[in-house]
């Protein structure tokens, strides 16, 4: 059964890692996907090809969501592709991490601009669109550590708790017309970026959760599935971990 048949999303930084595990899931369930990238044009090209192979539309968009004006653009530009829009979801994110007394206003400015503002630029880009047919899902992806924060992460950990703030007040702003708005935290998932640890590290970390693994992409993936369906309509506002009990 196909879950999204009919539907379009548009996913923010999803040339790798968790955007990529999203895009294919919701492509898998027949939604035509728009998706951003920032650097590689040939990874994504590579992706677009992979998704085509599920049968329904697919388009790579070069766009910088943390420019206010190149999310207005692009959602614009995604709606002249595609008609519509059913589902957004905010995934681009990056870190630079280190401890507040090393921190350059540099390096947190930057995090900041692209895990939160981000999430700003295209919701209300997107705004009008859901406003008018009266449905849609905003799907954020924040991260355990806006939860419970991280030594050397305080810039990532601001920005994930400001994710979580803007998607509950969104959940507010937009819900008496039916626009659902929620937020994945992924706790440590195992991506391209990881496997590049240390064995030792990545098995402390393990034994450490509940479930005694790391999460995978697809773990991610499945539960940004749920919240795009029709079988999420009553839900919103939420934060929903995909941790393996790692913050019970």
């Amino acid at each position: 059964m196909k879950l999204l048949e009919g539907k379009v999303a548009i996913v923010t930084g999803a040339s790798r890692g968790i955007g990529k595990g999203i895009v294919h899931k919701l492509a898998e369930h027949g939604a035509d996907v728009g998706f951003t990238y920032i650097s590689s044009e040939d990874k994504a090209n590579a992706l677009r090809k992979e998704l085509e192979t599920y049968g329904g539309k697919v388009k790579a968009y070069k766009s910088d969501a943390s420019s206010h004006d190149a999310a207005d653009e692009l959602i614009t530009t995604v709606l002249e592709d595609f008609g519509t829009i059913d589902i957004l979801v905010n995934n681009v994110g990056i870190t630079r991490d280190g401890l507040l007394m090393r921190m350059s206003e540099e390096n947190f400015d930057a995090v900041i601009e692209t895990n939160l503002k981000s999430v700003f630029n295209t919701t209300k880009a997107i705004q009008k669109t859901f406003l008018k047919q009266r449905s849609g899902s905003i799907i954020n992806i924040t991260s355990v550590v806006g939860i419970k924060g991280n030594a050397g992460q305080s810039n990532y950990a601001a920005s994930k708790a400001g994710v979580i703030g803007f998607t509950k007040s969104i959940a507010l702003e937009l819900g008496s017309r039916s626009i659902r708005c929620n937020a994945v935290a992924p706790g440590f998932i195992f991506t391209e970026m990881t496997e590049e640890l240390d064995e030792k590290l990545i098995k402390e970390w393990n034994d450490g959760i509940p479930m005694k693994r790391s999460g995978t992409t697809e773990d991610v993936a499945n539960l940004v599935l749920f919240l795009a369906s029709d079988l999420s309509t009553y839900i919103t506002g939420q934060v929903i971990n995909v941790d393996g009990g790692m913050l019970t």
